[in-house]
């Protein structure tokens, strides 16, 4: 493995976490400087003071400075160079292609306080999605401006959670507008010394429904946005850089789909490791945990997801309620949907009135999660980590795991590591300073212990 010209062995993590540290306190003095209580100005437009306030009282997770981001994201479908996100009549012939490109901002906040010092490039490139279409997609590819430039420099491919389904809820848009919640581990990456690219996935920004959750399609935007990120102009990145995949929750899922595709969709990429946390490997599995929930949002991103790559007509199974819900969830960031849709009974959604967990055992819904798997059948071919929270509220905890067996299963080497931190958001926190452990020591050679003897 060619050294990195950063030398991120030579890089104490500790140094690098407390970097971090620094910045999350920057940021939430950014959040401190605004008003402490919510007016109708600061929160989303399609839910009440009183739901927002609701919901923060009801979680341990949403705070009122998630519900000020969220209102903040609510220009951003028609704020922030458009035109950049309209797909061409042709796209090329090859996925990973590049389509066009231009310079973008990375800010840590949404009133534009703290700007990372990073070189930044917002790109279109070509993928795939699971039906075999040509798709355009949109990622920000950022550079540590500290180091020069250096072809050998290791690429992050940073998968980012749950964002939403509406196209004001892309990453690309979010980083150069301050309100992107994965922006703290992108700016860890970049004081690590590596590049970074972080994918929108298919359907985020640019035409088409996000089909959130789908394998193959994350596993596509993932892997082709390295090799897309390898070819624009002015960026420090060759055909032979290092690459590192990692992600968390629906990031955690499509980094595990890139990982274990990788060496079909894209074997000329010098991947070399990668860490998936809180993975939603098994989707029954996670819809038995979350169903009803403060987390229904996500249940209907899922549907959404399903209804646009599958072709199904929703008011097949959904009633009227469900009809406008998923319409209205289509159109949603993270936090706003997580508000309007909370805690409701998922049974008077539906035709015939069974909950979503007893409605996806039938067809066409079956088959299709069933499909969405990971895992089955397949493993990565270097070394990964999979970490998770024993009190994860979100995903399983035995999900994770059971990736993990799975994976050692067909002969991978995994790291399987847990922790005990409350919460989904709670066990990423606790995950960040062993990913950025592993990541450094593959990155340089080290090969990781393999933990399938006690699985």
């Amino acid at each position: 493995m060619p050294a990195a010209s950063a030398e991120p062995e030579q890089l104490a993590v500790e140094e690098d976490l407390a970097e971090l540290e620094q910045l999350w306190q920057q940021r939430q003095e950014a959040d401190d400087a605004g008003p402490a209580d919510l007016t109708a100005e600061q929160v989303p437009d399609d839910v009440t003071v009183e739901e927002a306030e609701a919901a923060v009282e009801s979680s341990a997770e949403l705070t009122e400075e998630d519900v000020h981001y969220a209102a903040a994201l609510e220009d951003l479908a028609q704020g922030t160079d458009e035109d950049f996100y309209a797909v061409p009549a042709e796209l090329p012939d090859q996925d990973g292609t590049l389509i066009r490109q231009q310079a973008a901002t990375f800010y840590l906040d949404p009133i534009g306080l703290i700007e990372h010092d990073a070189e930044v490039t917002r790109i279109m490139y070509r993928t795939t999605d699971s039906n075999g279409q040509a798709r355009a997609a949109v990622a920000t590819v950022l550079e540590p401006r500290r180091g020069g430039d250096d072809p050998q420099r290791p690429l992050i491919v940073h998968a980012p959670g749950t964002q939403g389904l509406g196209d004001q809820c892309a990453p690309s848009r979010q980083l150069a507008a301050g309100t992107e919640y994965e922006g703290l581990g992108v700016a860890a990456a970049l004081e690590a010394g590596y590049a970074v690219v972080m994918p929108d996935y298919i359907g985020l920004g640019t035409e088409g429904m996000h089909t959130y959750m789908n394998r193959v399609d994350q596993a596509h935007a993932v892997l082709d946005a390295a090799r897309a990120a390898q070819e624009a102009e002015g960026v420090a990145l060759g055909p032979d850089s290092p690459v590192h995949i990692r992600g968390y929750s629906q990031g955690g899922g499509a980094a595990a789909a890139a990982l274990e595709s990788a060496h079909e969709h894209a074997p000329e990429l010098n991947l070399i490791s990668g860490a998936a946390g809180a993975v939603p490997a098994d989707l029954f599995e996670v819809g038995d945990m979350i169903d009803s929930s403060l987390y229904n949002a996500f249940l209907l991103f899922a549907l959404g997801g399903l209804v646009e790559s599958e072709g199904l007509d929703p008011a097949e199974f959904l009633n009227d309620e469900g009809l406008a819900r998923l319409e209205q969830a289509s159109g949603q960031c993270t936090v706003s949907a997580l508000i309007s849709h909370m805690f409701v009974d998922t049974a008077t959604l539906t035709v015939d009135g069974r909950a979503f967990t007893e409605l996806i055992q039938d067809e066409p819904f079956a088959s299709a999660l069933a499909a969405q798997r990971i895992g089955d059948g397949r493993a990565p071919d270097v070394p990964v980590q999979i970490n998770h929270s024993l009190l994860d509220d979100v995903i399983p905890y035995s999900t994770g795991r059971g990736l993990a067996q799975r994976w050692c299963g067909e002969g991978a080497r995994v790291t399987f590591a847990s922790n005990v931190a409350p919460t989904h958001v709670g066990g990423h926190v606790a995950s960040m300073p062993g990913v950025a452990l592993f990541t450094a020591a593959t990155l340089n050679g080290v090969t990781p212990v393999s933990s399938c003897w006690r699985l």
